[in-house]
């Protein structure tokens, strides 16, 4: 989901022109020009922290009410390869998870990552080389979303408000009916209306709500559906005065799993103690037994 919502941030800086009848607010053109000139990759940022993750489950029946509340608790050693994030369980439905298992995990990791050290030194690559041709990729992929998806929503600028103590902007956007999405991303955000809150000062985003206005399946049906009116809401805080990053997402709504069971949804996710790393340093989860 907080995919979706960056993919979202890149559409709205390359948006045609929306009209504000509020003389009050900024101009648009020039608001979404601050955006986009500080526009930067969330997965690229996360990928130089590392940070916890409290996940809370509550369990619904079939009316919708709980009947169940699961807590885990992962901390988060990233990588802007999604093969060698290291999620580290800390506690299971409440309860914390065995030390011996949290260390066996550990080794395997740790395995992992060497058998990669050693194949980057096969290929004459070390881990910052490694590290920065990924990242010229995912702008490189960023860039291609923006050519497509620039035309997707038709925005209004709504307001100013007080969001986290920082004066925000906030604007509405809906798809626009007659665009035809071809990329994966734009299909799924085709399918999202909502609103978004950025930070007038910086051009940052603080705050998303997204509602999805149509069905959106994954692998074609067969993996799952996500129901319409399944709705997500994002928030982000300022870290160490440089960077935003997610402080806590909720999602709530219904999907279908493997085309039989319907489940209903209702996660809150919640992230803190960011902690960033040297890209080329190792990260001594091993030590680390929070």
């Amino acid at each position: 989901m907080y995919r979706f919502v960056l993919a979202f941030l890149i559409v709205l800086t390359g948006s045609p022109r929306a009209e504000t009848s509020n003389p009050d607010l900024p101009d648009l053109d020039a608001f979404l020009e601050g955006v986009r000139a500080n526009l930067q990759s969330d997965r690229i940022l996360l990928s130089q922290y590392t940070y916890n993750r409290k996940q809370t489950k509550i369990h619904l029946d079939k009316k919708g009410n709980p009947k169940r509340r699961e807590v885990n608790k992962f901390e988060i050693f990233p990588s802007l390869d999604d093969n060698y994030t290291y999620i580290r369980q800390t506690v299971k439905d409440g309860k914390p998870v065995d030390p011996k298992k949290i260390e066996k995990q550990d080794r395997e990791h740790d395995k992992k990552l060497r058998k990669r050290a050693e194949e980057l030194e096969t290929e004459g690559l070390d881990e910052r080389t490694k590290r920065r041709r990924k990242e010229e990729e995912e702008k490189r992929k960023e860039d291609l979303v923006i050519d497509e998806l620039f035309r997707l929503y038709e925005f209004a600028l709504i307001g100013r408000e007080s969001i986290e103590g920082y004066s925000a902007i906030l604007l509405e956007f809906n798809p626009r009916p007659d665009f035809k999405p071809s990329s994966r991303e734009a299909k799924v955000l085709a399918k999202l209306a909502g609103k978004a809150w950025f930070c007038e000062e910086d051009y940052q985003l603080i705050k998303s709500e997204v509602e999805f206005i149509d069905n959106v399946s994954f692998g074609k049906g067969l993996l799952a559906r996500l129901h319409k009116g399944t709705k997500a809401s994002i928030l982000r805080r300022r870290i160490n005065d440089e960077v935003w990053l997610p402080a806590r997402s909720h999602v709530t709504g219904s999907a279908r799993v493997l085309l039989l069971k319907k489940i209903r949804i209702n996660t809150i996710d919640e992230y803190s103690d960011y902690r960033k790393f040297a890209v080329d340093a190792s990260i001594d989860y091993l030590a680390d037994t929070q």
